[in-house]
């Protein structure tokens, strides 16, 4: 059977992860695949598979950073909206985006209706859950006033990632529903490697794989 949804990750702890939570019944429907850290990895790797086998919907799905009251370590966000936060320009008056310099989309859209089931069915299963912007970055954050501007520039964004915007992008191209959903391993802000809990983001995004049967 082809495979009618497609899940990308970033590495292959992601994809075991995800792999290991996956409904039986679901299994034969699902390809998740690791495609590699970063925006342009996630885009071309994403519209390879989707050249090449018909899907239904795009999920993008890892673990990530959480901003400080918005999404904390352990928890789980589902993107209402995917933004490159730092796809556009410097300026004297500050940073400009693509959509302001009249570049682009700095954007894609997410499937709402999956995102509403998804967290609605994570609701009382041991771990919070969030919605909200998502931001893309190339540069993960690692200072305070790095953090502090993307927050009053993005109001409401609950995390950051390094690959939705490319997987989105790719999805939107070939005109297929998307969704990102993030794990929280760390905090935005400075960086503290020992403050990440990567284990407990993994195992929650184990978690969020064996609700897909809920939500599909």
């Amino acid at each position: 059977m082809t495979s009618r949804i497609l899940i990308v990750t970033a590495v292959e702890a992601e994809q075991k992860a995800i792999e290991n939570g996956l409904p039986a019944g679901l299994s034969a429907d699902v390809h998740v695949i690791a495609a590699g850290a970063g925006p342009a990895a996630a885009a071309a790797v994403t519209s390879a598979e989707l050249a090449k086998h018909p899907y239904h919907l795009v999920i993008n799905a890892g673990i990530g950073g959480g901003f400080p009251a918005e999404a904390e370590v352990g928890s789980v966000v589902l993107a209402t909206e995917v933004i490159a936060a730092d796809l556009g320009s410097e300026t004297a008056e500050g940073f400009r985006s693509v959509d302001e310099l009249g570049f682009g989309k700095s954007s894609v859209p997410v499937d709402r209706t999956v995102v509403q089931r998804w967290a609605e069915a994570l609701q009382g299963e041991g771990t919070h859950v969030y919605t909200g912007p998502i931001l893309t970055v190339s540069t993960t954050t690692g200072t305070k006033s790095t953090a502090d501007e993307l927050k009053k520039r993005i109001p409401g964004a609950v995390a950051e990632s390094m690959e939705g915007f490319g997987a989105g992008t790719a999805a939107a191209y070939f005109g297929i529903p998307f969704v990102e959903i993030r794990a929280i391993s760390n905090v935005v802000g400075p960086r503290d490697r020992e403050a990440w809990r990567i284990p407990d983001a993994l195992r929650a995004l184990t978690l969020a794989s064996s609700k897909l049967s809920e939500v599909l």
